[in-house]
């Protein structure tokens, strides 16, 4: 009897390992995520970056652009194009405009996205705005006044790093594009820029069409934190160092923040990508 039972309890166990480890298969890109595992040692900040640090504040995915920080000339995108003209870019969704323009690194994630999201039966998805220069931009602030349009500089459109996404079935809180880059945009390097219950902290109203690419990890530790732009490099400035895994690949984030004796280190070995916050630090993201 005790045998059968010991039979019993083993194979119970080992249910409940191969159920585990289901689970963790098929949710391994949120689980990996881990904040806490921070790895202070072992980076090799042994090649200083001391040019233009004052330039380095202003551009890369991680700027902040809203009512009260303008995006400055070295923080638009250098790879904006024209989306019409790229046809490998443009398939999947509907371009509304075919004048359309968007940095080509985040249309080329924006592809990858809707391409994963077809494969789910998730397929109507349309681009309404994308990339618009500082002169679009005040005549459309002028055309439209304050209660739709920012001023020029002002708004995310205005870098190359933000789009306007909906959906050829009903508005995107109700379709189920909306519902799909919800819960897994950040795989792809976006954020819902402006969600439901952060327009005391963003000044602006939901808009559940409009999506910020900022780049992995970071995106998967705001969809994690539940943090919008502002609250992240809120918690960057605090911590001044994140470490997170994700996909089998270590992360490690410093924030540095700037003044006349700053001196930036970024790893040997390490692929790292540096952007700064537009207003007074530089962030290194190191992934080994």
């Amino acid at each position: 009897m005790k045998k059968k039972w010991g039979i019993w309890i083993v194979a119970i166990l080992l249910g409940c390992a191969i159920l585990e480890a289901a689970i963790w298969f098929k949710y391994k890109d949120r689980l990996l995520i881990d904040l806490e595992s921070t790895r202070k040692n072992d980076w090799d900040y042994s090649i200083p970056l001391t040019t233009n640090l004052q330039n380095w504040v202003h551009k890369g995915d991680l700027v902040l652009v809203n009512t009260s920080y303008a995006i400055r000339p070295e923080g638009v995108k250098k790879d904006i194009i024209t989306l019409a003209d790229e046809d490998e870019l443009n398939s999947g969704f509907v371009l509304l405009d075919r004048n359309m323009m968007l940095s080509r690194h985040v249309a080329e994630q924006f592809q990858k996205m809707t391409t994963a999201a077809a494969e789910e039966g998730v397929h109507s998805f349309l681009m309404s705005s994308g990339y618009r220069d500082l002169d679009k931009q005040e005549e459309l602030y002028q055309e439209k006044g304050a209660e739709y349009a920012l001023p020029a500089g002002y708004s995310e459109h205005n870098s190359g790093l933000s789009l306007d996404i909906g959906s050829s079935l009903t508005t995107m809180d109700e379709a189920p594009e909306g519902e799909w880059l919800e819960k897994n945009a950040w795989k792809y390097g976006f954020i819902l820029r402006y969600p439901k219950d952060k327009v005391e902290i963003t000044g602006i109203q939901y808009e559940p069409w409009h999506f910020r690419y900022v780049g992995l990890p970071h995106s998967a530790i705001m969809y994690k934190k539940q943090l919008v732009l502002e609250q992240y490099l809120q918690l960057l400035r605090e911590k001044k160092e994140i470490s997170c895994t994700l996909d089998d690949h270590n992360y490690n984030i410093r924030y540095y923040p700037l003044d006349s004796e700053t001196t930036i280190y970024v790893p040997r070995k390490d692929s790292y990508e540096i952007s700064g916050d537009n207003m007074e630090g530089i962030i290194v993201t190191a992934s080994d």
